[in-house]
């Protein structure tokens, strides 16, 4: 019995080192496949991505030509007087909306310095901020 066990112990290990120099890769031959593998995949992946890049300059350069083709200025002219479109002035911000974007700001400083947990306490005091601060701006706005 201990002669079969032997016989095939040894014949595992003969047809083990036989594969090895038939072809089959070693563990570091397939590792060196495989980070070749990766580069090369990383490289396609960087020449689809500047494909998609220039691909979308060309498309914006195109709107821009077509925006400034389709730019008129509208004049009408009578018989006394000329009238032509004046361009829109800015909208400013109303004091509602300029408190609660510095209340936002200051409050998740202040959250994120006091909290022990820095994201969660940042969320909390910006909203808290920003809602006193839309509050104290919608207040000053009535003033005036």
């Amino acid at each position: 019995m201990r002669y079969i066990y032997v016989v095939v112990v040894s014949l595992m290990i003969m047809s083990c080192k036989k594969a090895d120099k038939e072809g089959v890769m070693s563990d570091s031959q397939m590792s060196i496949d495989s980070i070749k593998q990766v580069s090369i995949d990383s490289m396609k992946m960087e020449m689809v991505k500047k494909k998609t890049i220039d691909s979308m300059k060309i498309e914006m350069a195109k709107q821009e030509q077509a925006v400034t083709k389709e730019a008129v200025v509208v004049k009408q002219t009578t018989q006394a007087t000329t009238q032509s479109v004046a361009p829109v002035a800015k909208k400013k911000w109303s004091g509602a909306a300029k408190g609660a974007v510095i209340g936002a700001g200051v409050g998740a400083v202040t959250g994120a310095v006091i909290s022990k947990k820095k994201g969660t306490g940042a969320i909390i005091g910006g909203l808290a901020g920003a809602g006193i601060g839309a509050g104290t701006g919608a207040i000053i706005d009535g003033k005036k």
